[in-house]
């Protein structure tokens, strides 16, 4: 059968082409790592990646939540710490001043110890974050927790101005961690503080004055009562960083699961790609040679 020479040539530039594209594509795979350089190369691989990867976009957005609250309640749980630690003080302060046997003098060395642990509580109770924002205000971010008026009578010059609104963090598939708590009540025990830091600032004061035993007595079982809501919210901040702790472990096994399911899929495989690449390059080398050799042959070859 005789073959034009067009034809020849036309099925050895073809073949030419086949290989180079083949050739072209595996070096840019070993070039990139990556199997599939095109969705077209292999579609329903692709979709899987695609899958894999929003998924692990959304598995890291989880973890980054955790670790930015976790972050923030470890901050607030030294705050609330510091004002644990004024409280005990304060009430050893209230305990002693109740003994009967005091003198005024006694009494009112006291006074500028409580008015610092008094000025210290207001003012942990209104720290504020690295953005300037008020961390135990609730939702009320731009809004001191706790106010001073000293226009208003004694007893009520400290007010809780924040809210009891929770900020929530996305921390898993439908699972949300409150990520702040609130001073609500310590306005209550300030003003206390306040009442009983006046009695004892008296010149006269006296040990034995059923008042200020009162006042005392309303100070000291609001110091216990003050204690106890600061320290079940530490205790809040214990249990949700055993949760997110957990979470997080959780959200790493998946990612791990995820990347090692996106390498098996789209990894290529280095000794595979280097055999296939020889072989074309030879099966190349060969049509060019090929080529070359009976492009070079005539009809007179042969007679």
């Amino acid at each position: 059968m005789r073959i034009a020479s067009s034809q020849f040539q036309a099925s050895m530039n073809r073949s030419l082409q086949i290989n180079q594209t083949v050739i072209a594509k595996l070096t840019e795979q070993m070039a990139t790592g990556n199997k599939i350089q095109v969705p077209s190369d292999e579609p329903i691989a692709n979709v899987r990646l695609s899958r894999l990867r929003r998924e692990e976009n959304i598995v890291s957005q989880y973890v980054d939540n955790i670790s930015a609250v976790k972050i923030r309640l470890s901050k607030n749980e030294t705050y609330l710490g510091s004002m644990v630690d004024d409280m005990g003080a304060a009430r050893d302060l209230f305990v002693w001043a109740s003994d009967g046997s005091n003198t005024p003098a006694d009494l009112n060395s006291m006074v500028n110890s409580l008015v610092a642990l008094r000025d210290s509580l207001y003012y942990n109770g209104n720290t504020k974050d690295q953005e300037g924002k008020y961390i135990f205000s609730g939702t009320l971010t731009s809004t001191a927790a706790l106010s001073y008026d000293a226009t208003q009578p004694l007893g009520s010059r400290y007010k809780f101005t924040g809210n009891n609104g929770t900020q929530e963090v996305v921390v898993g598939n439908g699972i949300t961690q409150p990520a702040n708590v609130t001073v609500d009540g310590m306005d209550v025990y300030l003003n206390q503080l306040d009442q009983a830091i006046s009695m004892l600032s008296s010149p006269t004061v006296n040990a034995s004055d059923p008042v200020l035993q009162g006042v005392l007595k309303t100070a000291l079982d609001g110091t216990d009562t003050a204690l106890g809501l600061i320290s079940s919210k530490i205790a809040q901040f214990g249990g949700a960083q055993n949760v997110m702790e957990t979470l997080a472990n959780n959200h790493s096994n998946v990612s791990l699961s995820n990347k090692i399911a996106i390498t098996d899929i789209a990894q290529l495989d280095y000794g595979l790609a280097a055999t296939q690449l020889s072989g074309y390059n030879s099966a190349l080398q060969a049509t060019y040679q090929a080529y070359s050799k009976v492009s070079g042959l005539s009809l007179f070859n042969v007679l």
